[in-house]
């Protein structure tokens, strides 16, 4: 069942489509990705979806939106009950403390977690005392994803989840967000890491100059742009290429000084790798590189992630 439905949304500023006629439904228990360039109109797209911008005839908007049966622009009080928001930009006031925060959250929503069992799961309990403007850059952001959750909302939305995290801290947050789309909610997740996206997304749009380039799940994102796998290894023991270039699925094979370098489609690196144990050939050094959702992304957008952002 479709929790969020988009259909044509046209947003303008000074006569420009920032969101130009996009379409898309999101599924009850989904964790759908929104990815793309600066200037790509994600975070105004999604903002528009939130009922944080709203939509006017006069400026030349249109389209409509339903989140929750709900039109966010002329239901606001009544959708926000119901759904969380974690903005890329926010701040709070310097002396407010961690357990203050939470708790005035809280009350906004009619039926409310217990903000210490959710400070306790974002991991900080021993935060509560501590004023706003003492946190760490990571510990705002788990603050700020803590503060979207505790209204217990049927549908949540994160932008730049995990940004000003450590790896660590980053893996932990996968985790939980995986616990919270396991207890019925719905995510909406704007990134720009693409491990991310692979990891936790079922499906994503990426969105290139306002409109919506492609929607797909990120393997079949990568499967659309298609391509070949690079499988790298030094072999401890002689071995003849023309072993490998027979095998299921390989295009070639070539030599890099000691290193052996393979390619091929589909489940050629298993065939690669059963061959060398067959012939008890260890190999060292294992890399394969190639098709990857970061590549598709290049592709389709003609663009590197590292313009990627808001």
């Amino acid at each position: 069942m479709a929790i969020i439905e988009v259909t044509e949304l046209t947003k303008r500023y000074g006569g420009h489509a920032v969101v130009d006629r996009i379409s898309f439904e999101v599924e009850q228990g989904e964790i759908f990705g929104v990815l793309g360039p600066n200037g790509a109109g994600k975070t105004t797209a999604v903002e528009c979806v939130e009922g944080l911008r709203r939509c006017s005839a006069r400026q030349g908007d249109g389209g409509q939106v339903r989140v929750l049966g709900l039109n966010p622009w002329t239901q606001g009080h009544r959708l926000h009950q119901r759904i969380g928001v974690q903005l890329q930009d926010t701040q709070l006031p310097d002396r407010l403390r961690v357990g203050e925060a939470v708790d005035m959250y809280a009350s906004f929503y009619p039926h409310p977690a217990d903000w210490r069992e959710v400070l306790d799961r974002w991991g900080l309990a021993s935060k509560v005392n501590v004023p706003f403007a003492k946190l760490s850059g990571g510990q705002k952001q788990r603050l700020f994803i803590a503060l979207a959750l505790v209204g217990n909302p049927e549908v949540v939305f994160l932008d730049e989840l995990t940004a000003g995290l450590d790896p660590g801290a980053r893996r932990a947050t996968w985790d939980l967000i995986k616990q919270v789309r396991a207890g019925g909610v719905t995510v909406v997740l704007v990134s720009h890491f693409m491990d991310e996206v692979e990891e936790l997304c079922d499906r994503v749009a990426i969105l290139e100059q306002g409109r919506i380039a492609a929607l797909d799940t990120p393997a079949g994102l990568v499967d659309r742009v298609g391509g070949e796998y690079r499988m790298r290894f030094r072999p401890t023991a002689p071995l003849d290429e023309l072993d490998l270039r027979t095998l299921t699925g390989v295009t070639g094979v070539t030599r890099k000084g000691p290193q052996v370098i393979v390619t091929g489609t589909g489940d050629f690196a298993s065939a690669v790798t059963t061959e060398l144990a067959r012939r008890q050939i260890v190999v060292a050094d294992l890399r394969i590189e190639g098709r990857s959702l970061d590549n598709a992304y290049v592709t389709l957008t003609g663009r590197g992630m590292e313009v990627c952002g808001r």
